[in-house]
């Protein structure tokens, strides 16, 4: 699907805030932009799209075939970077589990020369497969964050910077004052089964107190063959069909939060086996 027809409003908006910019007339879009939501590929896609209409030199369409839409579409324009834990590191930075220091100073060094193209930074995380991650507080802190607020909230002109997260609780609030903000989640229809822990889960109230680690295990081994977000999904979806069949059952709220929680800790890369033991802990009484 395209993204004009997912996110139509936002495509023309940016669109029409690209053209102003550009032209110098009407209201622009800002320096610095920050996506959340759950669609993180479509928020990258949405981030490269605005830097290859920035620096179109051709007609500006889908399939313009200008040297800079080649670049971005290549991931290969110089001007035009995504900046991760593992991506557009200097020589000398070693670290790979954070955008670094040394990375927001690179990037404060290259501003300090003028260029002809426009320069957009794209901050975000990938896996080990290359799949978009959100930005959190651990793989983009507070530290390096914080080292990059005058470039941001001061930049050189023709310069922009895109941050892309699931949550905008995750970026510290000076970064969200400095930047427009979007949400970008997933407009398909979900499911909402939980056929994956049904034989693992249900009925978990009634498990006894000394199953806690089994129960926990049995779900990690689970996690092994089931991306361990899609558990979790399933095991709120099983907690939300209780409520709407008994919704004087208000106490499973409790649970859906405790559920809500361990999402946000395997977000935040925590291993999966103690989020799923410090759950069940909290889970079965």
């Amino acid at each position: 699907m395209l993204l004009s027809d997912k996110y139509p409003f936002l495509t023309n908006y940016f669109e029409k805030g690209i053209n102003n910019k550009l032209n110098n007339k009407g209201v622009p879009i800002a320096h610095s932009l920050l996506f959340w939501g759950s669609d993180l590929e479509s928020q990258y896609t949405l981030a490269k799209e605005i830097a290859r209409l920035l620096n179109c030199t051709g007609d500006y369409s889908d399939n313009c075939q200008c040297l800079n839409c080649r670049w971005i579409r290549e991931e290969q324009h110089p001007a035009v970077l995504t900046i991760t834990r593992m991506d557009n590191k200097p020589a000398d930075d070693d670290t790979t589990k954070v955008i670094s220091i040394k990375q927001a100073n690179m990037i404060k060094n290259s501003l300090m020369t003028s260029s002809e193209f426009y320069r957009v930074f794209i901050f975000c995380d990938k896996d080990d497969d290359g799949n978009i991650k959100g930005l959190n507080s651990q793989n983009f802190q507070e530290e390096t964050a914080n080292s990059m607020l005058k470039i941001i909230e001061e930049p050189n002109d023709r310069i922009m910077f895109i941050f892309l997260t699931n949550n905008k609780e995750d970026i510290i609030s000076t970064i969200i004052s400095r930047s427009q903000c979007f949400n970008i989640s997933k407009t398909e229809k979900e499911n909402f089964g939980w056929d994956e822990i049904k034989n693992v889960f249900t009925n978990y109230r009634d498990f006894k107190r000394e199953d806690v680690f089994d129960i926990a295990q049995s779900l990690f081994e689970l996690s092994k063959e089931i991306p361990p977000e899609k558990l979790l999904e399933d095991m709120q979806n099983y907690m939300l069909a209780i409520l709407k069949f008994n919704p004087g059952q208000i106490s499973f709220i409790d649970d859906i939060k405790q559920v809500e929680t361990a999402k946000r800790e395997i977000e935040l890369g925590m291993s999966p086996q103690n989020v799923f033991e410090n759950l069940c802990l909290k889970l079965i009484k």
